[in-house]
């Protein structure tokens, strides 16, 4: 049985009036990589912070590796690596130098660890180049470094990626689709930029206002963002037959009475057209439609005004 890693119930964070986070209840798997999606200002660092314990919620239930208490949240979290709010780093010192002093810090014994965790996020190399002159990846790199040098069992990141040149978000997503596979660490990752996460995310929790208004594994979105062919027609008692008949295809759906959704030849809605018109079927508009995930959330959350 897969354990979860983290649950939710009901957690708020309220302040004065305001809601910064509204009755959330989510739920991660440990192996998961749950991308929290939502835009500037939803609440997803607020949640993190709660989770990683950087802040106390108002009301509501926090439940990590199965424990709940105050002493047994606090003994959880030592088994999770955040960056949540950018560790600070000694500008004249270099990377090795710098995990060094946080080595020290979080009382870990193994002296060994830092090149470990260095060759881990691909800095393994930068020798004695000081912090102030590495490039805004390989400080990010760094961060994910100071995060896993206690070989953390949840991994927590907020936003990233954020202003990552292409290429450098390419290397990112790579490390931690790397540390997720090779050395099993379940990642909860928020992000604005929803191509990115589609790339990386198991399990998806939809914020928006502080609420969460859907979670959903990846396959469970795919399903519901797949691309079709939308076809209205007269009969479809008659366009089912040709489709499986003549089409030879089982993948369709049928909506209503003159409309079906056809999941195969995709791009060949010429084929689709001709192939129903020769057998008596009217075909009143064919099209190839789909959402990708911006459309999606952005219909979740209710129109393109509220994006």
């Amino acid at each position: 049985m897969i354990e979860t890693v983290l649950r939710t119930k009901d957690i708020t964070k309220k302040y004065k009036n305001n809601f910064a986070v509204n009755n959330v209840s989510m739920e991660v798997k440990q192996g998961d990589i749950y991308g929290l999606v939502g835009k500037n200002g939803a609440g997803k660092t607020t949640l993190l912070r709660m989770v990683s314990g950087l802040s106390v919620a108002t009301s509501g239930g926090l439940e990590l590796f199965g424990e709940a208490s105050s002493d047994g949240l606090n003994k959880s979290r030592m088994r999770t690596g955040c960056i949540i709010e950018t560790p600070s780093f000694f500008p004249y010192l270099s990377a090795s130098k710098n995990l060094e002093y946080y080595r020290i810090q979080k009382g870990i014994v193994e002296e060994e660890v830092i090149e470990r965790t260095l060759k881990m996020v691909g800095l393994e190399g930068t020798g004695n180049k000081k912090f102030k002159n590495f490039s805004l990846g390989m400080k990010q790199r760094l961060g994910l470094a100071f995060a896993i040098m206690g070989n953390p069992e949840l991994l927590i990141l907020d936003e990233p990626i954020n202003g990552l040149d292409p290429s450098g978000i390419v290397e990112f997503r790579e490390l931690l689709l790397k540390l997720n596979r090779e050395n099993n660490i379940t990642i909860i990752v928020s992000s604005h930029i929803l191509s990115e996460l589609s790339q990386l995310a198991t399990t998806y929790g939809f914020i928006h206002n502080g609420q969460l208004v859907e979670q959903i594994s990846a396959k469970e979105l795919e399903e519901k963002c797949r691309h079709y062919l939308a076809i209205k027609v007269d009969d479809i008692g008659k366009a089912t037959v040709t489709i499986e008949n003549k089409l030879g295809t089982n993948k369709y759906e049928v909506l209503n009475d003159n409309q079906i959704r056809l999941y195969d030849y995709i791009d060949r809605p010429e084929v689709v057209n001709k192939t129903l018109v020769i057998n008596d079927v009217m075909v009143s508009s064919i099209h190839q439609t789909g959402m990708n995930l911006e459309n999606y959330f952005i219909e979740l959350i209710g129109g393109s005004h509220n994006a």
